[in-house]
């Protein structure tokens, strides 16, 4: 065989060096999949946010807000007696007191206090106070079918208010949800999995605050 013959059969077999080097570079495809990969196991890696502090449960007392419904019944003087709406400024009108803040208050604490305001101007001063409607808000956003504003009496889950907005979307992850409350002046925020609720496992409910947030993370798959 000659020189020349040996020359073509060694370069169909042997492929150029710069062809090989260009077949073993990442694709685009490629490079934004590991990119996708490495995203995942670092958000997966990260420890869930720790629970709120004095969590709410069903029967903690409620502290009422402007939007509230209350009934004053007088055990003297039913002439008196009267249904009120706490404004927006958190306060409400009485006779012979004028204005009394009622938003950030118990019941009972407001009950209280009206009765030992009243002695001054009435022989039996016990006033009776009832919570007629104590409706609260909270905020849903992210990935929930319809986000907004949504109206919940209390008590009510973070289940339940989500269920309110629609439910979570395909794209939005049960496991990574979001609950924002102001606690004494400071914004917190504790995650939520509520993947336990949707297989029907028993689970510990969390309860929303009138005010809170809830964000529902973007699903990584």
């Amino acid at each position: 065989m000659t020189q020349d013959s040996e020359k073509m059969v060694y370069d169909r077999q042997v492929p150029d060096t710069d062809t090989v080097y260009r077949s073993h570079k990442p694709s685009g495809a490629s490079c934004l999949f590991a990119f996708l990969v490495s995203t995942a196991l670092v958000l997966g890696c990260q420890s869930p946010l720790p629970p709120l502090p004095n969590p709410p449960g069903p029967h903690t007392a409620v502290r009422l807000s402007p939007g509230d419904v209350l009934r004053l019944s007088f055990a003297e003087e039913s002439d008196l007696d009267q249904t009120q709406k706490i404004r927006r400024d958190g306060t409400i009108s009485l006779p012979y007191l004028g204005q009394v803040t009622a938003a950030g208050r118990r019941v009972i604490d407001l009950q209280h206090e009206l009765t030992r305001r009243y002695d001054e101007y009435l022989d039996n001063p016990e006033v009776l106070v009832t919570l007629e409607n104590g409706s609260g808000t909270v905020i849903i956003s992210g990935f929930a079918t319809y986000p907004g504003k949504v109206t919940f009496d209390r008590p009510t889950t973070v289940y339940q208010a989500i269920m309110q907005a629609g439910g979570v979307t395909d794209y939005g992850s049960l496991s990574n949800i979001h609950l924002t409350r102001i606690i004494d002046g400071v914004q917190h925020t504790e995650t939520i999995n509520l993947r336990p609720n949707i297989r029907g496992k028993p689970t510990y409910p969390k309860y929303v605050q009138d005010g809170d947030v809830i964000y529902i993370s973007r699903s990584l798959f």
